[in-house]
């Protein structure tokens, strides 16, 4: 049986106590992450020196013992343990490039601790922390499933700077009954003003969340900037700065949760470019667009989703000129200006709509890897016939497609 992980999210309410207990156990995992990180920066540059995990962990050990860090002992040391191996985590995705150089932490960021199974002790539903006497309130919000049934591998305890509180079940799993298949496949194009355009014709308008609450927000920022450094209104200001942008991410995360939702239930086949968002932001006039956009959290959603559900996605390479190849017979034009919405194919004479030509595009240039079926897409839980349908396919890296200007047979 196919087990996975995944965890469970749910606002807590610390009591005054145990609000104490957890703001000195963040601090503490702060400390420990940027002295150990300072170190090991000063190690490499100044003696040429690497660290492991078993040095930095032996590092922890004598801060413990200096009577200037005496109270690091004063939390549960499971959390500070964690750090450390998080942070050697955070080191071997930079060597592998797979993210930047870890940075120091602030306090003004938001703050958690996670704790192993030595640190908690989870009965019937009731959730009991290192250094703690009394069980930590939150709120279950999955009516489906019984928090008593759960047996959770690690929990961490976070606060955001607005001042919610969140505390998260890491949980193995049974792996979830893959979607029935549905035949169908389709290309997605991305964009600012329609968020996504679908080789069916299908445009998911782009709702804009930082554009409609940009007001707001600045009205919050011109009240922090003229608060006093230090004052309790400053702190009450900082605070409303936080929720706006909570409620701007929260908005964001469930749009691009409903979009990537309906795809994959829709579609056993879905095909994307590899857009080079990293690039993209540095236009000054589009950035903030752009990353309001979300296009990477999309696409990891639709990675994992289609992963669960059985179905296949498919990357193209970002160099695949989509919007300017015709869908239809395959023309390729010499240049195609931005500003310009729809245009006529010069060799057939058909009449595209930008986007929508695009998506089809990257639809038939995915189904190129496939051989042009789009229910024989690399042999996952996808119709076929006068055959029984295939075992499931496990999850599979995105295929980058650099193949020539395909085109859809029979004009889809």
């Amino acid at each position: 049986m196919l087990v996975v992980r995944t965890a469970y999210k749910c606002r807590a309410y610390p009591a005054p106590e145990q609000a104490s207990v957890l703001n000195r156990t963040f601090g503490c995992v702060r400390v420990v992450w940027n002295r150990t990180l300072a170190w090991r920066h000063q190690r490499y540059y100044g003696e040429h020196v690497k660290t492991g995990f078993t040095q930095a962990n032996a590092f922890l050990t004598a801060m413990k013992a200096t009577e200037e860090l005496a109270w690091l002992n004063e939390v549960s040391s499971v959390p500070l343990q964690q750090a450390i191996r998080h942070q050697q985590v955070a080191y071997t995705n930079f060597f592998a490039k797979r993210a930047r150089y870890p940075r120091f932490k602030s306090r003004n960021g938001r703050q958690a601790a996670e704790y192993t199974r030595s640190g908690f002790r989870y009965r019937d539903g009731a959730l009991w922390l290192a250094k703690m006497d009394t069980p930590l309130e939150f709120v279950w919000s999955w009516p489906d499933i019984d928090p008593a049934a759960i047996e959770p591998t690690t929990v961490t305890v976070s606060r955001d700077p607005c001042g919610r509180w969140y505390v998260s079940f890491a949980v193995e799993v049974a792996g979830p009954e893959q979607l029935p298949a549905t035949g169908r496949a389709a290309g997605v194009d991305l964009g600012i003003k329609d968020f996504a355009v679908t080789s069916d014709g299908e445009k998911i308008a782009n709702p804009q969340k930082l554009a409609r609450r940009g007001q707001a927000l600045a009205r919050y920022q011109r009240r922090l900037a003229r608060c006093q450094k230090g004052s309790a209104n400053r702190a009450k200001a900082k605070a409303k700065v936080a929720r706006a942008h909570r409620k701007v991410r929260a908005s964001r995360a469930d749009f691009l949760h409903r979009a990537s939702t309906r795809l994959v239930r829709g579609h056993d086949v879905i095909v994307v470019e590899d857009l080079n968002v990293a690039g993209m932001v540095r236009n000054r006039s589009l950035a903030k667009s752009i990353t309001d956009c979300g296009w990477g959290t999309f696409r990891q959603m639709l990675e994992y989703k289609a992963a669960k559900a059985g179905r296949h996605l498919t990357v193209v390479d970002r160099w695949y000129p989509s919007s300017k190849t015709c869908s239809v017979c395959g023309h390729l034009l010499a240049s195609l200006s931005l500003s310009t919405r729809t245009w006529q194919c010069p060799s057939c004479g058909t009449r595209h709509d930008r986007d929508i030509n695009a998506a089809k595009s990257i639809l038939a240039a995915g189904l190129a890897v496939a051989g042009g079926n789009p229910g024989d897409a690399c042999g996952a839980d996808v119709r076929r016939h006068g055959t029984p349908r295939p075992r499931s396919a496990v999850k599979q890296e995105p295929q980058p497609v650099r193949a020539g200007i395909p085109v859809l047979q029979g004009g889809e």
